[in-house]
């Protein structure tokens, strides 16, 4: 990996210029348009997280998977989720390693023990504290809108700050001329707070133009012709056009794409599509509509009575 990174990302955020991002993304395996590229951009010189919004499945999680491949810098990710508190993240104290020092210090009558036991040497980091502490990465915190707006309140002075206080140690700093580059995503479930919004650059992902997505299915099955690529965003663009609870993501059209050709498929035929439908669509109510619709007319092939 260290051999595709560009000499020049060494020495991140200099020297590094909006076609360099693009051509090392496109390199790491991530087809981005010219808004994901203005921004990534920025976050470098401007040293500010991102928060990338949009439907699950877009490629919000692996563009901060393929920002980690594009530097070669460790990846921390946290995965959020409902009632995640502050201590699953940030750090925690080895209770068991505490007791068993308060234990000792007791068989030998020495009592001034309660300040030792809350030092580094019994901290468990997580993984903010980590990604604070290390000289370079890139923090993914995943699915933020999962949590609620007081763990969100605890973020915002790493965010802004890059710092983080521990009751009983202090602020920790990040070390001096730290790269760290933060990537926050979010399927929009809910609202996220402003003071989190004020201290990120956002990035609305949306569904890609036709053309793009063919490149990305390319990218991942470069054994289909370009034909049959065609074929399935056309079905695929007249299944996105219904009324669905889940519309099938980029994901999920590659998952598709390769299932077809798992099976050994060229061209697309109602019995095909209705033997995978269960890679593009993952709610029966939505493989109902389909049903209804006729799969034949989706693919073009049948007669729309409706």
């Amino acid at each position: 990996m260290a051999g595709q990174i560009p000499k020049e990302f060494l020495e991140y955020p200099n020297k590094l210029k909006p076609k360099d991002i693009e051509e090392s993304l496109v390199r790491v395996g991530y087809l981005p348009n010219q808004k994901i590229v203005t921004t990534l951009f920025l976050a470098f010189q401007l040293d500010k997280p991102i928060l990338v919004e949009g439907a699950a499945g877009i490629g919000k999680t692996y563009l901060g998977v393929c920002t980690a491949k594009l530097f070669g810098f460790p990846l921390i990710r946290l995965q959020c989720y409902e009632g995640i508190l502050p201590e699953q993240s940030i750090y925690e104290w080895n209770y068991h390693k505490q007791l068993l020092k308060i234990q000792m210090n007791h068989l030998r009558d020495n009592d001034g023990c309660e300040k030792s036991i809350f030092s580094e040497e019994y901290l468990l980091e997580r993984p903010l504290l980590t990604a604070l502490k290390s000289p370079q990465a890139v923090l993914l915190i995943d699915e933020i809108d999962k949590a609620d707006e007081q763990f969100e309140a605890f973020l915002l002075e790493l965010l802004g700050e890059r710092q983080i206080t521990i009751p009983e140690l202090g602020t920790v700093q990040a070390p001096e001329n730290q790269k760290l580059i933060t990537v926050l995503t979010s399927n929009s479930s809910r609202e996220l707070s402003e003071p989190l919004k004020r201290r990120c650059l956002h990035l609305f992902l949306e569904y890609p133009p036709k053309e793009l997505e063919k490149r990305i299915i390319l990218l991942n099955c470069p054994q289909m012709y370009d034909e049959f690529v065609d074929n399935i965003l056309d079905f695929l663009e007249n299944l996105r056009s219904l009324r669905l609870q889940k519309i099938p993501s980029i994901a999920e059209s590659i998952d598709f794409a390769r299932s077809l050709l798992v099976i050994g498929k060229s061209d697309l035929d109602p019995e095909t599509v209705n033997s995978l439908l269960s890679t593009l669509l993952k709610i029966k109510s939505d493989v109902d509509i389909v049903k209804r619709k006729g799969i034949e007319n989706l693919l073009g092939t049948g007669n729309d009575g409706h």
